[in-house]
Order: structure tokens, then sequence, then C-alpha cells
């Protein structure tokens, strides 16, 4: 292997990695993908959605055989108290299209059989292989990488980035900082099994038919966090995650949240019976585009969850980092293709097609919003939460209390957080972050 040089390699098998590498693989460059998983997605126990449109700009047939669980026909959004939610929901037999616009997918599945069509576009992939440092030449232009294989040397014309969020490569390398605990969510998930048409008598599905939800409120204790349920076929996904530093802050525990949510009375009937046979945590970036590090530098660019891309507003990590994986690798291939050397100068091209793309667009519209949210997070995530579902019993109890008493109650309720907690101000400064 140390007598090899290849045009490219790309450290790590997730979404971000396995676009890249099948990119550049199938346009015929010579690429080693190095993951230190046992397989491609042995590290990520995990239900997840995966976006349709962005996987089929790399792989237009993948539905012909790639492991999806359901397509999504139903979203519902909840704000909970500790007894109660307020919800909105949207469901569409629009949805039930031929090519479906999204699907859960299992990731320790998905991942593998992705990195089985780059392996067949021609990339070499070694797994249990931990990349230890990256090599520079004497100008300090990155030509390859050591791994833990014998301290042997790989050389390449250019390295990717795909390690993940909390990837220690790039940092101790100087290409990045360490990411913030403020940056940062830890989220904490189970796989709860139960039979595919308990399922669908569950959450109203057929046919293969998924349903997500997503919550926030009280569920998360003071915390800026988001709590989430995705149905695959005979597994339900459910999982809470908050900042790193608020955990950090206030001591609270991961699993302790995450056992608070299943067991809400809106949570607990639809996983009852069912036989837990998977947890665990992973790290999420949550910076935005603020957190973005260089992107891009002398002999290597960084993509995916290393390069801090995930749109915390709209929930959506696998979607840009599929996209700036695809992106890299087209960029690369472009270089090479006009005969440039993989120099930071050539290099800028990935970030100038990246800023073309949804990708930092979005991140960019919605720069100010993760730091209003955490900035403010009792606010949203406690005190609001608990003035709607008041607001909403005063509107459907019935206990021979006049309606103008119960609307008086409501009014002066939200005139008190109006001016206890800055209400108005907080939706003020939302509109403008969202603006």
């Amino acid at each position: 292997m140390t007598e090899e040089n290849f045009d490219a390699i790309v450290i790590g098998a997730g979404m971000a990695g396995n676009a890249a590498a099948y990119t550049m693989s199938s346009r015929g460059m010579k690429v080693l993908q190095l993951e230190r998983g046992e397989y491609p997605g042995s590290k990520n126990v995990q239900g997840a959605i995966m976006y349709a449109d962005m996987l089929e700009k790399i792989l237009p047939d993948f539905r012909d055989d790639a492991p999806l669980e359901r397509h999504l026909v139903e979203q519902r959004f909840w704000m909970m108290d500790d007894s109660s939610h307020i919800g909105m929901q949207y469901r569409s037999d629009d949805f039930n299209e031929s090519r479906h616009n999204r699907y859960t997918v299992i990731r320790a599945q998905f991942d593998k059989w992705f990195s089985r069509k780059v392996r067949e576009a021609g990339a070499t992939l070694l797994c249990e292989t931990t990349v230890t440092e990256l090599v520079r030449d004497p100008k300090g232009k990155v030509i390859g990488v050591r791994t833990d294989r014998a301290g042997d040397v790989i050389l390449a014309d250019v390295v990717v980035l795909a390690e993940g969020v909390n990837g220690l490569l790039g940092t101790r390398a100087g290409l990045r900082d360490t990411p913030k605990p403020e940056t940062v969510a830890l989220a904490v998930k189970e796989m709860h099994f139960l039979a595919e048409e308990v399922i669908d008598q569950r959450f109203g599905l057929k046919a293969n038919e998924g349903c997500v939800i997503e919550a926030v409120g009280t569920i998360s204790r003071n915390m800026a966090g988001l709590a989430f349920l995705y149905t695959n076929k005979e597994s339900i996904s459910i999982g809470i995650g908050c900042l790193v530093s608020e955990f950090a802050a206030t001591m609270e525990s991961p699993y302790e949240l995450l056992e608070k949510f299943k067991s809400h009375p809106s949570v607990k009937p639809l996983i009852a019976g069912a036989e837990v046979k998977e947890y665990a945590a992973h790290l999420i970036p949550e910076g935005g585009y603020k957190a973005i590090p260089q992107l891009f530098g002398d002999g290597w660019v960084v993509v995916g969850d290393a390069a801090q891309l995930n749109n915390a507003v709209h929930r959506e990590g696998s979607n840009l980092a599929m996209t700036s994986g695809r992106i890299a690798g087209e960029a690369i291939v472009q270089i090479k293709n006009r005969k440039k050397p993989m120099v930071k100068e050539n290099l800028s091209l990935y970030k100038s097609m990246l800023e073309k793309s949804f990708v930092i667009k979005d991140l960019r519209k919605y720069k100010d919003m993760p730091a209003l949210l955490h900035t403010n997070s009792r606010n949203f995530f406690t005190t609001y939460p608990r003035l709607l579902s008041q607001a909403a019993q005063n509107f459907v109890r019935v206990d021979g209390t006049p309606k103008i008493d119960k609307e008086r109650a409501t009014t002066a309720t939200f005139i008190k957080a109006r001016s206890r907690w800055g209400l108005f101000g907080d939706a003020v400064r939302l509109a403008r972050a969202w603006r």
C-alpha cells in the first residue's frame, strides 16, 4: 500500500464520505476510502430520514435495491407540556407518488448498501482502519495519510475529510477548531420493535406509508432540545437531543430525558408493548452557518458533519451531507480533468459550488436562529408550551365557567407573559431570524 498512490483518499464511510467517494470513483478516479468501523454503518445504530432528491442526483436508480423502510406521508409537530401536547400535522396523499420524496432508513443497513455502490464504482475500501495523521510535504500541502496499520503512509493528490462532527483528525492537524459545546448537540435514541401491522394501526398508515413526529417543550427541562419519533417497517426510532453545553451546565441525564419523553401520555401508547433492542448516542452539529469552519486548503477539503453542515432549524442533515460530498467530488473531478494541482486556490472551487447550492443558501438564511433559540431556551421550551396548553384547555374544557371569564383569564395570562418573559420581544426576534 505504501508504494501506491491514489487520486483521492476519503476518510469516513457515512453519507458524506460515500457520496464523495462514489462521485469520484464513478468518474474514473482512483479512490481509497478509509473507515474505522468494522463495516460502513457499524457505528450508526440509528434510524434517520433520507431525502430522495439529493440521493437521486448521485444514484438515480437507488429505489431499485436500497434498504428503504417507509416513505413519509405525514409530518406531525408537537409542542408539549408535562401532560399534554398541542399539535400541527400535515398529511397528503400526494406523497404516495411513484417516486417518493422522503424515506425512513436504518443507517446501519443503508450505509452498508451505499458503500457497496461505492465499491462497485471502483473505489477501494479499508475498514477497521483509523487515520492517525495527515501527511504533508515540506510546503505544508496535505499529500496523504498515516494509519494505525503499522504506521504506513498512503499518498494521494487530495484528502476528503468526512469524519463526522467529533472527528479528531482535522482538529489535530489544525484545519479546524474543536467544535464548541454550544454548537454541538448530543442525541440519544432507541429502537423499539413492533409488528408492522401494529405500527400501521397506531399511526393510521398503510402500504409502507410512514409518519414522523417532532416535539419540543418541557420534555427538555428548560434546555433547547428536540424529541423525535420515526416509523420504520417493524420498528420505531425514538430519541431526544439537546446542546452539549446545556447538558454540562444543568447536569441533566440524556437517558432520563428520553425516559421522560417515552413515558409522556401522548407518546406512551404509541410504543406500548414494543421490544427495545438498540440504544445509541450521536453528536449532531448545531452551530449553523456561523460555525462552518474553513472548507478547503492545500490538498484537502471537509464535508458533511465535519464541516458543521446541518440545518438545525429544518432538522436536515443527511441531505446536506450527501450534497456536500457530491459537490466536493465533482469539484475535485473538474480540477483533475483540467490537469491542475490540488492546491488551495484550485480547491476553492468546492466552496464556490457549495455556495450556489441550497446547502449554504439555507444555512445563511437562518444564521441567527440557533443562537436565538439557545439564548431564550427557557421561554421557547418551557414557558410558552405551558401557556399554549393552558389557553387550549381553557378553550375546550366546559365546566360552567362563562366563556367571557375564560377569555379574560387567557388574555391576562398572555399579557403577564409579555411583560415578565418578553413574549412580544421573542416573537419579533423570532420573526427577524426567520426572515
